[in-house]
């Protein structure tokens, strides 16, 4: 049945920097359980490497450019997407940045522009390419995003960008409520602390991971594989009842009081 899963449903996934990357590790999922797949990369710096990635997943993929802060790119990935696909099922949303400097001391100290920059590229993006890509989804479908506690939760150092992915999962509510009537669903995936590139940008996300096997339920680290099969599930036919929601894959972390 994993195979079958989202057998000949086109998925677009955004966000690809590494092999490290959780949206590679849903890329991956997809794959294996069916999916037609399209990607994009965020500049040139980035698009040896996701293509070469590519290549070696699904040779038959599509890659586009995109930078979300773009106007022009955003359109162009619009009429890509929809000269590739007559009708879209999927959109696999990974996109965050803040300025490091913005992601260390004090959140009093965030500037407006830091403050404007990480609002548009981890929030905002989500509805400008929803905005764009929902009247290809013609069968209803499945859109996520990632997201993580940080947004509910003070996280030392997390800054700008906790309040960034708060706005991000408010968008995944209103979003889901105007899609809904058109068999749309939107949801966000929380995953637990994972050594991304994005990660690497939080000053001493190290300690972050520090004791975090005694910390939760299952007592150990959740890689990105594990977040990969949450996603599967809110992407397939067996979340069809499921929007507007926030699905944790952080083995339990969110529920803790220490």
């Amino acid at each position: 049945m994993m195979g079958k899963l989202l057998a000949d449903k086109n998925i677009l996934v955004m966000g690809v920097a590494n092999k490290r990357s959780i949206a590679w590790a849903i890329a991956v999922a997809l794959k294996e359980a069916g999916a037609n797949l399209a990607f994009t990369y965020q500049g040139e710096r980035f698009k040896d490497k996701v293509a070469k990635l590519v290549e070696g997943l699904a040779p038959e993929a599509p890659l586009f450019p995109c930078d979300v802060s773009s106007e022009t790119e955003l359109n162009s990935l619009a009429e890509s997407v929809g000269n590739r696909w007559s009708t879209m099922h999927g959109l696999v949303h990974s996109l965050a940045f803040a300025k490091r400097e913005e992601l260390t001391g004090m959140f009093t100290d965030t500037s407006r522009e830091g403050f404007l920059l990480a609002q548009e590229i981890s929030a905002y993006s989500l509805v400008a390419i929803t905005q764009r890509l929902h009247h290809l989804f013609k069968e209803g479908g499945s859109i996520i995003t990632l997201t993580f506690l940080g947004s509910q939760r003070v996280v030392p150092n997390y800054n700008v960008m906790g309040v960034a992915k708060a706005s991000l999962e408010a968008s995944v509510r209103y979003l889901a409520s105007d899609l809904g009537p058109k068999g749309i669903r939107v949801n966000a995936l929380s995953a637990g602390p994972i050594k991304t590139v994005s990660a690497k940008g939080v000053s001493d996300f190290n300690r972050m991971l520090d004791g975090m096997e005694e910390k939760t339920p299952l007592r150990r680290l959740v890689p990105a594989e594990e977040v990969a099969g949450p996603a599967l599930f809110l992407l397939s036919d067996l979340a069809t009842a499921v929007t507007g929601d926030i699905l944790y894959a952080d083995g339990g972390y969110h529920i803790m009081g220490v």
